[in-house]
């Protein structure tokens, strides 16, 4: 990744943003830390382009109101967003507000910087666009109607109990769908997964 590789982290935790200045810089990215959404926004002028990380929850300006402010303005910046445990669904409407992706707290170190490499260089995994949207809806297709059902309840943030109990089913029968779900979608993880089934169309608004 290129030095010139510009990160804007947005979080209202101190420990997390000095944990995220540190790990991004050794990665040989330029970061720049903001306490709030609001001063974020009010800078968002001058700044070059770039990556936004931000936290969901925050006081005043959330992230999801971030989203909606970046989409009504004239710069479009990717966005990832970070989530707590419990806070899926948030996140999948946060990717149905255009972030590029979330990822839940803890996460993987080279899993964000590998984020931030996709986003900065402005591809997904080599397909654009109607290709993309295509290639996702032909992966659902070969889903079975209870696969289906089942990544619907993933994708909404549902737990393998609740899919269980909604189709009377064990929660182990669940697990061996949810596995058979995330092959079929060639999905790494849940967030692959949320931007893969709304790619497809297949997530509500």
């Amino acid at each position: 990744m290129s030095q010139s590789g510009k990160v804007y982290v947005i979080d209202d935790d101190p420990a997390m943003r000095d944990s995220l200045d540190f790990l991004l810089e050794s990665a040989g990215f330029y970061v720049r830390l903001f306490d709030s959404a609001q001063n974020f926004l009010n800078e968002l002028a001058k700044l070059e382009p770039g990556c936004v990380v931000t936290d969901v929850r925050m006081p005043g300006v959330d992230g999801m109101e971030l989203l909606r402010q970046l989409n009504s303005g004239s710069r479009k910046l990717p966005v990832i967003v970070m989530t707590g445990h419990g806070d899926v669904p948030l996140a999948v409407e946060a990717m149905k507000l255009g972030a590029l992706d979330f990822l839940e707290k803890p996460f993987e170190d080279d899993r964000l910087i590998g984020m931030i490499e996709t986003a900065l260089s402005g591809s997904e995994n080599g397909l654009k666009g109607d290709a993309l949207s295509a290639d996702m809806a032909a992966r659902v297709a070969s889903l079975t109607q209870r696969e289906r059902q089942v990544m619907q309840g993933l994708v909404t943030g549902q737990s393998n109990k609740t899919i269980a109990r909604e189709y009377n089913i064990s929660p182990r029968t669940v697990e061996v769908y949810r596995a058979n779900v995330m092959t079929k979608m060639q999905a790494g993880n849940l967030s692959e997964l949320v931007r893969f089934a709304i790619r497809a169309g297949v997530v509500g608004d």
